[in-house]
């Protein structure tokens, strides 16, 4: 067992005993740090609260895409107070565009969403800062035509999902990818593993999403994260050791820590 990082983890979602366990076993799991991101404003601030607490929190401000579209005002406040804690973040994140809101009701309008990201990218821009995103399937190239236009280079594609055409983009791009421990059981995971470069990779949780197969009925714990590099290491055909310093190394300069 080896050193990791945790590097997309909604640890404010969790209850507060669940907390407090996690945080209780990161040293004999040899887990860092974990990069809690945000959902909402009051997400922001309770990660910052967690960061404060537990100085191997590192947290990522955002707002979620997979929501209702907050109000002009509710952006503003976001934004003016993710400036005033600019110091305190390590990302913006979690943005994006909403790929599974809009496939369970096609009347919601992508534009909106589209221009929250371009803002959050601004304040990125700005603000020097890497970016997390949730941007799958058919969102994916919009979100990356936005990444172009602002000339970002510092992005994190978290679970990601998609076609051959886009994987080669975000490849050619220098753009990361995180795997999940879903890759112990999706062909579709084991074969964006196959094709990215470890190089450009990193490995999360989502927690606290639950998964399947042997992880069914588990509270989702940074732990699984050593399957799933033992599964990118197979799948790879490299040592073990190796990945699990590769992907280290790549989590923490990405994040800067």
């Amino acid at each position: 067992m080896e050193r990791i990082v945790d590097a997309h983890i909604h640890l404010d979602h969790y209850s507060q005993e669940e907390i407090d366990l996690i945080m209780k076993e990161l040293d004999q799991i040899h887990c860092s740090n974990l990069i809690s991101v945000s959902f909402d404003l009051e997400s922001c601030n309770k990660n910052l609260q967690l960061a404060k607490q537990f100085p191997k929190v590192k947290p990522a401000f955002g707002f979620h895409p997979e929501q209702e579209i907050p109000s002009y005002h509710e952006v503003a406040e976001l934004l003016d107070w993710m400036s005033e804690n600019r110091d305190e973040m390590v990302a913006v994140g979690e943005v994006g565009l909403p790929y599974y809101l809009r496939s369970e009701n096609p009347q919601i309008s992508i534009e909106p969403y589209i221009h929250l990201l371009d803002e959050f990218l601004k304040f990125a821009k700005k603000w020097d800062k890497p970016v997390v995103l949730h941007a799958v399937y058919d969102d994916a190239p919009i979100v990356c035509d936005l990444l172009e236009k602002h000339n970002i280079k510092d992005t994190h594609f978290h679970w990601f999902k998609g076609g051959s055409s886009t994987i080669e983009r975000m490849m050619k791009n220098g753009y990361f990818i995180s795997i999940t421990p879903d890759v112990l059981y999706e062909e579709e995971i084991k074969q964006l593993v196959l094709k990215y470069p470890l190089d450009q990779m990193m490995v999360e949780t989502d927690g606290p999403w639950r998964f399947e197969g042997k992880f069914s009925g588990k509270m989702t714990h940074p732990a699984m994260i050593h399957e799933s590099v033992n599964m990118i290491a197979k799948l790879k055909n490299e040592d073990p050791s190796f990945v699990y310093k590769r992907l280290y190394e790549n989590t923490k300069s990405f994040f800067r820590l």
